[in-house]
């Protein structure tokens, strides 16, 4: 595979999405970056959707996320809030639309009943371990929560996305201790 043909590789933020004892919490630092500079340190990166049922983070070029946000909003809209419907849906087109397959962004999506992964190659990936993560520290922050949901089971998912967020937000230098967190 060409350098060309890879997917584009998201920095510059950690969002992180956890399902643990019933519930789902989904958290991002407030970090934006252009280059190698600290642009702002509490952009808001996560949103409610819904009327608050759904809950969504991105990861990327905040304006081709906030494109993809209306995108996945007006997919809601248009197959009942079905979530899973709505992530396909608007994988397939962003995969094949001219316009959309340019953005630099991931999403994260998550419902009562699950997370989804939606990314430009068409893939909408349900994680086997109740956990998802994108951007630059998604790895540090991935690999802490499935540490504390092994080995510190009595935290809620919402500590245990605290908790990762900050190890994260300790290694990786595109990560901060600017923290929101969301629980469905």
């Amino acid at each position: 595979m060409s350098q060309q043909n890879l997917p584009p590789t998201i920095h510059a933020t950690t969002v992180l999405a956890v399902q643990h004892q019933g519930k789902i919490a989904i958290g991002a630092d407030g970090q934006a970056t252009m280059g190698n500079t600290v642009a702002k340190s509490n952009v808001r990166k996560i949103r409610k959707l819904s009327e608050g049922n759904i809950i969504t983070g991105f990861a990327g070029s905040t304006a081709d996320a906030f494109t993809l946000l209306e995108r996945f909003e007006e997919k809601l809209s248009a197959y009942g809030n079905n979530m899973r419907r709505a992530a396909i849906e608007l994988a397939k087109d962003w995969r094949t639309d001219r316009y959309l397959r340019r953005l630099e962004a991931m999403l994260i999506t998550a419902s009562n009943e699950e997370l989804l992964l939606i990314s430009g190659t068409g893939d909408v990936i349900e994680p086997d371990s109740n956990v998802l993560s994108i951007g630059s520290g998604s790895m540090y922050a991935q690999a802490a929560a499935l540490a504390l949901v092994r080995h510190a089971p009595h935290l809620s998912a919402e500590e245990i996305v605290r908790e990762a967020l900050n190890i994260a937000a300790d290694i990786c230098i595109y990560t901060n201790h600017n923290l929101v967190i969301e629980v469905l």
